[in-house]
């Protein structure tokens, strides 16, 4: 179990920098994901903390303690990689068990059973010990490879995509097995992925990364409700949030944002406190948010409504995304997977305004949303009632 710091952490590969002064603090027994894209710097940062990969500038600290100069051996850390990489010809206990017959951790037979066994119930896997991997599905095979992390008491389990390469049902199913496992890790977990569902199923905390930086580090409800920048409002959801031009427009005292299409005013509410924030920001330009669960739609011509056309429609099992093209920009809504639409006809779209989050147009960067105090209960009720 370790608290685990990076300070300032700097690491390049000849005129390519894979980390740029990242500063992050992991608390003792957190399970905190990284999250981004593809190329962000994640695996990079896995393996600096694992020891594999030396920074050229900042530290690394467990429990306080400088691990610079520690080799990856000696550093008491158990990592989880992506391919498995299991012993072919080994079976599922030896595999297993293989960390703790190594010379570092090395433990009687007796206590190697013990163990073994009590790692294969968690993992549900008791009843494969003698197979041989080649006598596994993906699944199994991903379980050997946790349990052979788990078999031992490591300063901190490092995860590398360990479900990427499972199907779609298996991914669900083994997300939901690693939250039940959190409580039997009993130490501090870095997980790392590239899917949202992932991140926010599993994460105590979330730290976003981009291009070797990190932009973000919340909740799951706060890199959601309340992202930093128009970057992580894009990475965080699905379908992704829609991102909407808009205008402050000011008329007999009252603040209205114009969006989309000319003379199409929404006003403001009063009381949010958005207003003095656009006001305070020096700006007119905005991007606006609304997330596609939000905006709402019909096919009955409606005063006070856009009125755009049906670009797509997919269905994606128990629910559909409705695509609509208004102007030159395209609008993503929820639907019922079984709505009867065609493409090309007449659809009508309101956004709802209380619900928007205000970008900067310029820098992208996070402004405020219309109804701060409502967003701030929201997350305090799905924080206190755990909802993912």
């Amino acid at each position: 179990m370790a608290k685990i710091e990076l300070l300032n952490i700097t690491k390049r590969f000849g005129k390519f920098t894979a980390l740029d002064n990242v500063n992050l603090e992991i608390k003792d027994n957190e399970f905190f994901v990284l999250f981004g894209p593809a190329g962000a710097g994640k695996t990079t940062l896995l393996n600096t903390v694992a020891g594999l990969v030396m920074p050229e500038e900042g530290l690394v600290k467990f429990n306080g303690e400088i691990m610079n100069k520690v080799d990856p051996s000696h550093r008491n850390v158990a990592m989880v990689f992506e391919n498995y990489a299991l012993y072919p010809n080994l079976t599922v206990y030896e595999n297993i068990a293989s960390p703790l017959r190594s010379p570092l951790y090395k433990k009687d037979d007796a206590t190697i059973d013990k163990e073994v066994h009590r790692v294969a119930k968690i993992l549900r896997i008791d009843h494969l010990v003698e197979r041989l991997p080649s006598q596994l599905s993906n699944g199994q095979k991903q379980r050997v490879a946790i349990g052979r992390a788990l078999v031992r008491n490591p300063n901190v389990f490092l995860m590398d995509e360990p479900i990427a390469h499972l199907d779609a049902k298996l991914r669900h199913h083994m997300r939901s097995e690693l939250k039940e496992m959190q409580s039997s890790f009993n130490s501090t977990v870095i997980y790392v992925t590239h899917d949202f569902l992932e991140a926010v199923s599993l994460g105590d905390r979330i730290a976003i990364i981009n291009e070797g930086k990190i932009v973000q580090v919340g909740t799951r409800e706060e890199v959601y409700y309340t992202p930093c920048n128009e970057f992580v409002a894009t990475l965080v959801g699905e379908p992704e949030i829609n991102l909407v031009d808009g205008r402050l427009v000011v008329d007999n005292g009252k603040y209205y944002v114009e969006v989309m299409q000319k003379g199409y005013l929404m006003p403001l509410p009063e009381n949010s406190g958005i207003i003095k924030k656009l006001v305070d920001s020096g700006i007119t330009e905005y991007h606006l948010g609304f997330r596609p669960n939000n905006v709402k739609y019909t096919f009955q011509k409606q005063d006070g409504l856009l009125r755009g056309t049906v670009y797509s429609f997919e269905s994606i099992g128990n629910k559909a995304v409705l695509i609509a093209k208004i102007g030159d920009q395209f609008l993503r809504m929820i639907a019922p997977n079984d709505l009867q639409v065609k493409l090309d006809q007449d659809v009508y779209v309101e956004l709802p305004i209380s619900k928007a989050t205000f970008f900067n147009a310029q820098t992208t960067q996070f402004i405020g949303t219309s109804d701060e105090a409502a967003i701030y209960r929201l997350v305090q009720e799905q924080l206190s009632k755990g909802v993912q």
